[in-house]
Formats: C-alpha cells, sequence, structure tokens
C-alpha cells in the first residue's frame, strides 16, 4: 500500500510539472460526450503535431453527458479538484429543450466567476438550439430558427452534394469534413454577424446562434500555418 500512495504522489508531481510548462491553457467541457469531443480533439491533434506551439499549448478535453448548468458545475469542481489556477475554462454546450433560465444561467455564472481571479476565465461556448447549427455556418449564412433536425437535414443535403456521405452524430472526422469541406473563417464571420445582430439579447433568445467561434477563434491561433 505505501508504494501506491508514493506512486499516486509522484504521478500528481509529474502532471503538476507538465502543466507548468504550458504557457497556454484551455479545459473544454462538452456537454455531449463524442460530437463536440471529436470535433475540439482535430484541434488538439493538429495543435500537438505543430513544432511551434505543441509544448507551449495545453488542451484538455472533458466530454460531461450533462446538460447547462450541470456543465459548467463539473467544470467548476474539476477546477478545484485539480487545483488549477490559470488558463481558460470553456463549457461547450446547447439549447435543446432545456428551460431558458438554466441556459442564459451558464453565461451569467461565468460572469460572476470572472470576477475572482483575472488568470482563470470562464467561457459559456454555447449554441442555440445545437452544435450542428456551428457546423452549418461553415456552408452557408443560416438563420431560420428550426427543429435540430432540420439543421442535421441540411448537413445531410450538404455532404452527399459534396460526395462524402451522410452526417452522423459523433463523426470521427467531422472536424477533417468541416475543416476541408467547408470554409471555417466565413463560418466564424457568420456567427459574429448573427450575434451582432442580436445585440441586447440573452442567449435563449438569439435563435439560432451560436457563440463556439470564440472558443474556434482561440484555437486557430497554434495551427500549423498549412491548415
Amino acid at each position: 500500500m505505501p508504494k501506491k500512495v508514493g506512486t499516486t504522489r509522484w504521478r500528481k508531481q509529474r502532471r503538476k510539472e507538465y502543466l507548468e510548462k504550458k504557457e497556454y491553457r484551455y479545459y473544454i467541457f462538452c456537454e455531449g460526450e463524442q460530437t463536440e469531443p471529436l470535433y475540439f480533439e482535430g484541434f488538439k491533434r493538429l495543435i500537438e503535431d505543430n513544432p511551434i506551439y505543441k509544448d507551449m499549448v495545453l488542451i484538455e478535453i472533458e466530454p460531461c453527458a450533462a446538460e447547462t448548468m450541470r456543465v459548467i458545475g463539473m467544470a467548476e469542481r474539476y477546477v478545484r479538484k485539480n487545483g488549477i489556477d490559470r488558463g481558460q475554462i470553456w463549457c461547450v454546450y446547447d439549447k435543446d429543450s432545456f428551460p431558458a433560465k438554466d441556459f442564459n444561467g451558464v453565461a451569467e455564472r461565468v460572469d460572476k466567476l470572472n470576477q475572482e481571479n483575472s488568470e482563470l476565465q470562464y467561457h459559456a461556448a454555447w449554441s442555440n438550439e445545437c452544435i450542428e447549427f456551428w457546423f452549418i455556418l461553415h456552408f452557408a449564412y443560416y438563420t431560420s430558427n428550426n427543429h435540430r433536425s432540420e439543421y442535421v437535414k441540411f448537413l445531410n443535403d450538404k455532404f452527399r452534394e459534396l460526395g462524402i456521405g451522410k452526417y452522423q452524430k459523433n463523426m470521427k472526422d467531422v472536424f477533417n469534413v468541416l475543416m476541408e469541406k467547408g470554409n471555417p473563417k466565413l463560418a466564424i464571420r457568420y456567427a459574429k454577424r448573427i450575434i451582432g445582430e442580436n445585440k441586447g439579447k440573452t442567449p435563449a433568445d438569439i435563435a439560432p446562434g451560436t457563440k463556439v467561434y470564440e472558443l474556434v477563434e482561440e484555437l486557430v491561433k497554434y495551427l500549423p500555418e498549412e491548415r
């Protein structure tokens, strides 16, 4: 037993030393277990393969299998448990059919937490009503407030048009498809435009809309130049 305790302590120390070497730190908490984590894993892989930034950037992705307020609650517990006092905490979550109070509550909680430590900043990367809306913006400026089934239908039609089969939840190559077949720069521009046109509204009232672009803007800074 003492040997096991000693090993655990050694591993924690090694992890602490590893973290301290990273200048830029991103902790991404995803509502979904696969779709969102798989998408952001694409950024993580490319950044870790980039010799310029791989030793400077830390990206940790945590699937939460939880909704809205529970996502940020899990993020806060993770921060406390691991003694994180510097970096960016990103909560990625959808509106779906959850109450507006809970959906808006994450952004409100973020504002409160960010007053406590300027070096540890929380962010609400929400989508109303789902992450598929962010994916759509890679192909078109879309402003119809439809059910998520319509967003999936749009992606199905677009993927077939491009000759890449059918869009499916939990696609392992969704990142590559969006980067190579879509236009990420346009997606960011479209998302910003929609948020700007709805200035002053709560997240629940911006339908459709997404702030996932804010996290993407952060991560693309570290991608290899050719991407």
